[in-house]
């Protein structure tokens, strides 16, 4: 199957709609290091460190001014169903890092900058930060996967996730519920 943008679009559509304001946590994952992913049974996000034990703490890819890592990124929360559907297609089952899975409809028209989330007895905020996929995510899905979620047509849709900073520190299970607030 080649794999086009309508294409994609359709194998989206026949899977439904994601849930619009609450879910529930498939998958918490932190990244120890580089290339490295880690799933603990019991997720600590703080405002002041991210999710405890990931390397954005030590190493992010975007800081703020005084040097401090950005906090709009400390959490990356992706759409389970689109990430399976991703896998599937792309033969692999590599996961791609993000801190929080869930079957949600993470669009603009469902959670604007700024939405908040409950996930577990933390508290995240939706950042302003586009999550537009990278390099690695090509290396790992391919570029047809990178293409689709890049089309401008596709950017308020936000196929990739969103980013997140934590506004109230909490612990995060899977199985716990996503709620917006």
């Amino acid at each position: 199957m080649q794999l086009t943008p309508d294409a994609l679009d359709r194998l989206l559509t026949e899977l439904g709609p994601s849930p619009v304001g609450d879910s529930t946590v498939a998958c918490v994952c932190i990244r120890p290091a580089l290339d490295q992913r880690a799933y603990p049974a019991v997720l600590e996000l703080s405002a002041a460190r991210g999710a405890v034990g990931d390397r954005w703490e030590r190493r992010t890819w975007m800081y703020l001014p005084d040097g401090r890592p950005d906090p709009r990124v400390q959490v990356a929360l992706c759409n389970s169903r689109i990430i399976d559907l991703v896998r599937r297609l792309a033969g692999t089952d590599h996961h791609p890092g993000d801190t929080l899975m869930a079957d949600l409809d993470l669009s603009e028209a469902a959670l604007p900058v700024g939405a908040r989330l409950r996930a577990g007895t933390a508290v995240i905020e939706v950042s302003d930060v586009e999550n537009d996929a990278c390099a690695k995510f090509a290396r790992h899905y391919g570029e047809d996967f990178l293409c689709w979620i890049r089309l401008p047509e596709n950017r308020s849709r936000r196929l990739r996730g969103v980013f997140a900073r934590v506004v109230q520190d909490g612990e995060v299970r899977v199985g716990d519920t996503i709620v917006r607030l």
